[in-house]
């Protein structure tokens, strides 16, 4: 199956990380953003995948290759103009088959799209969208569904007395083919604003998930989205290479952490785990994964930090004591 990523924004909400790098392949952790994306794809079975490219294309192509080294087939197209969420597609259409996912690429995610894709086959769907739920929904433009997951609706920015959902859009579609004669060529169009409208009461569905979910357009998000790779609270291949204690992504990582440990700043409830632990975590050290780990955050303050580590009580609190800004 066929997946089309929107990546052609200039990720304006993340500068300065993207003054100069775009988006898609400011290193996370340890490899660009988009590769969450494209392991995620690779996952469900989505083996090509097209990247629909604006703001320095050329350097998301250097940086990606023809996706080889992940197993998957990847293309590229390049905006001649903004031209939207469906214009963007519409200019992909010549390369695309009958069935085909739709991607926000800004979304670092572990949603089941193996899950979506059979709820679009069993509803006869034109159009998919997977959804997610939200703590506030009046900040967001919501989508209201039938008993049988069809959109009754779309409202945006609810007042909080007249709220009957929580679901947002997720960013990740299952389309037909057919929808794209539903977009003009050569201008910008939004499919959220101009297509889906135009679908509610003619195969228009929802799919609503508990799964991961963070848009990392900010440089909040971008390090909400770093911790919470690192502890284990989405489903990546990091995670399993993480594995159950400590991992060292700098070469000082071990005795700075040592050090840490023993200073006053430790917190008691730190000092009870790691008493509590059987053994001592264990450090390593991946010098390619270095350089990314100290990629600075528009505070310029290290990312991953020197640190960092997961899965151990005590690891927990290391992580939450370098978000807090206490190891630095």
């Amino acid at each position: 199956m066929q997946a089309v990523i929107l990546v052609g924004g200039q990720g304006t909400r993340l500068r300065p990380l993207t003054s100069t790098v775009p988006k898609p392949v400011v290193p996370l952790v340890d490899r660009p953003f988009i590769s969450y994306m494209l392991e995620w794809l690779r996952k469900h079975g989505i083996d090509d995948v097209i990247m629909s490219c604006g703001f320095l294309a050329t350097s998301v192509r250097n940086v990606l290759g023809d996706g080889s080294g992940m197993g998957i087939r990847l293309r590229f197209i390049e905006e001649p103009d903004p031209r939207g969420t469906a214009g963007a597609v519409k200019l992909a259409e010549p390369m695309l088959d009958e069935r085909f996912l739709m991607l926000n690429g800004d979304v670092l995610t572990d949603l089941d799209l193996t899950e979506q894709i059979a709820q679009h086959e069993a509803t006869g769907a034109r159009a998919t969208l997977a959804l997610v739920p939200v703590a506030d929904p009046t900040a967001y433009g919501l989508v209201i569904l039938e008993q049988n997951r069809s959109v009754r609706e779309f409202v945006e920015k609810p007042s909080s007395d007249s709220v009957e959902s929580n679901l947002i859009s997720a960013g990740a579609y299952v389309l037909e083919r057919d929808v794209l004669d539903l977009v003009a060529p050569d201008r910008n169009v939004s499919i959220e604003r101009e297509i889906w409208p135009l679908l509610i009461g003619d195969g228009l569905y929802g799919y609503p998930s508990d799964s991961y979910w963070l848009d990392i357009g900010t440089p909040a998000r971008y390090l909400q989205g770093t911790f919470d790779i690192i502890e284990g609270n989405v489903d990546t291949i990091v995670r399993d290479r993480l594995g159950s204690d400590w991992l060292a992504v700098h070469e000082t990582a071990s005795q700075r952490a040592r050090t840490w440990e023993a200073s006053p700043c430790w917190p008691k409830e730190c000092r009870s785990a790691r008493a509590a632990s059987s053994s001592a975590p264990s450090y390593s050290t991946d010098r390619r994964s270095a350089r990314a780990a100290s990629c600075a955050t528009a505070s310029s303050r290290p990312v991953a930090g020197w640190a960092l580590a997961r899965r151990s009580p005590a690891a927990r609190c290391w992580a939450r004591a370098s978000r807090s800004g206490l190891t630095t």
